[in-house]
């Protein structure tokens, strides 16, 4: 089991959810891990990180998606510790192709053998 925070914050609109990824991954110690389209016009982004980093980056987020103009924020939620099954089903988990984010913003390697392939 991870012991790093999920946050997740979906919006109507492409414009606000770029500002909030962006946001977000610039203002915590956090890395972007997945997005989802989850309808028409219905964006997803999920990111991981420690607790005080994900609470930190869902704020700037937040505020980002509010700013932009003609966007909408829908919702957003922060699960301090997924259960296992939560991470092996939706699209929550750290993998290679995020792996140097992860390294730069963490400080080590998770995946050493990603770069070899």
């Amino acid at each position: 089991m991870s012991n790093k925070a999920v946050g997740s914050l979906e919006t109507i609109g492409w414009p606000p959810v770029l500002a909030a990824s962006d946001a977000m991954v610039k203002a915590g110690r956090v890395t972007l891990v997945s997005y989802v389209r989850a309808g028409s016009a219905r964006y997803t982004i999920n990111i991981r990180g420690d607790v005080s980093e994900v609470k930190h980056a869902m704020d700037a987020g937040v505020d980002a998606a509010n700013k932009t103009p003609g966007g909408h924020l829908v919702t957003w939620v922060i699960i301090p510790r997924p259960h296992p099954n939560v991470e092996a089903v939706m699209s929550i988990r750290y993998n290679e192709d995020i792996e140097e984010f992860r390294r730069n913003v963490e400080g080590f390697e998770v995946f050493p053998d990603a770069r070899q392939s």
